[in-house]
Formats: C-alpha cells, sequence, structure tokens
C-alpha cells in the first residue's frame, strides 16, 4: 500500500513591496529596480572603507552565499543577485565604487560583477521601511549593518543583520527557502 505524501515548506513573511528605486553602476549607467522583476536578490551597503571596516562580514557573505549563487549561476530559473550599495561609512552614496569593486576582485574568488553588483544610490530610502508600525531606519540602528532579501516580485521577505555569521548563515538558509517556495509553485504549474 502506498501513501502520498506532500511536503509543507516553511514560507518566509512578506512584509510588502520595496519602493521602486534607482540606482549608478560601476559604468556609471543608471539603473532601476524593476530590472531586477523575476530575481531573488539580497540588498546590501559596502563601505569604501573596507576591509578594514565594514558594516557586514564581507568575507561571510562571500562564503556562504555569494559562493553558493556561483556555483548555481547557470540554472536559469535561479536567478539570484547581490546588490550592494557603496557608501561613505555613515550611509551616504558614495563615489568609490572602482576602489571596492578591486577589494571584491581581490577577496572573492569567481567575482562577477553581474551577480554582485555594486552600486551608487540612495541606500537610507530604500532601507527606509515600515511594518506594523516600526521603522526599520530608527535613532541607534545601523541599518548599513542590515541584509534585505527581496523576491522576484520585488517584495521584502527578510531583514537580518550582516554583522553576525549565524545571521548570514540564516540569510542563506532564507534564501534557499525562498527559491523552495518558487520551485513548489513551478512544479504545481507544471
Amino acid at each position: 500500500m502506498t501513501r502520498s505524501c506532500e511536503h509543507k515548506f516553511e514560507t518566509l513573511e512578506n512584509y510588502g513591496n520595496v519602493k521602486p528605486f534607482s540606482y549608478i553602476d560601476i559604468n556609471d549607467k543608471k539603473r532601476t529596480s524593476t530590472e531586477f522583476n523575476g530575481d531573488i536578490v539580497l540588498i546590501t551597503t559596502i563601505q569604501e572603507s573596507c576591509i578594514d571596516s565594514c558594516s557586514i562580514l564581507l568575507w561571510h557573505i562571500n562564503q556562504m552565499i555569494y559562493q553558493r549563487i556561483w556555483k548555481n549561476r547557470t540554472k536559469k530559473r535561479k536567478q539570484t543577485r547581490i546588490l550592494s550599495f557603496v557608501t561613505d561609512g555613515k550611509g551616504n552614496p558614495s563615489d568609490h565604487l572602482p576602489e571596492v569593486e578591486a577589494i571584491l576582485k581581490d577577496m572573492v574568488p569567481n567575482y562577477d560583477p553581474t551577480i554582485w553588483i555594486l552600486a551608487k544610490g540612495d541606500a537610507k530610502s530604500i532601507y527606509d521601511i515600515e511594518h506594523n508600525g516600526a521603522r526599520l531606519i530608527q535613532d541607534g540602528i545601523q541599518f548599513q549593518e542590515l541584509m534585505l532579501l527581496m523576491d522576484k516580485k520585488q517584495n521584502l521577505r527578510m531583514v537580518l543583520s550582516g554583522k553576525r555569521e549565524g545571521h548570514i548563515r540564516r540569510m542563506e538558509q532564507s534564501m534557499a527557502l525562498l527559491q523552495k517556495e518558487y520551485d513548489k509553485a513551478n512544479a504545481k504549474n507544471n
């Protein structure tokens, strides 16, 4: 006798739509968030002072998240990106994208600027999110330490600190969980 078995995966909470935004890429070209429709995007900041003083654990994000994305880059349906806004350390846009790109090229094996995108833009406005009466940017909260997970429809699905190894590991798991959500939906439609 066989029994049918259905997997019930946890789904991530939906915190609402990320406001449309624009940014300048490493080639000085203006881009918009609409280019990420259909992609899962991890949004972070990187300071021009990295490696000495970063608001996120750059090495851990590389090892736990970027390398996994890079290894799966040929799977077209699993399009995942990292978008890092380069800031001056106080959250203001920085013009030092080439210097930060040089750091990433030295530090990140297989660095691909189409996967890990460096941006100049107003990161504060992207991080200025309200949910259940609470604001993400508040006095005393360092928004530059936060990682945002944006789904394929540009909804915010997870916010975690990029300053803790355990949170980076949890973000990687959340990204995998989000991908399972899409895989399950694709399997239903086929």
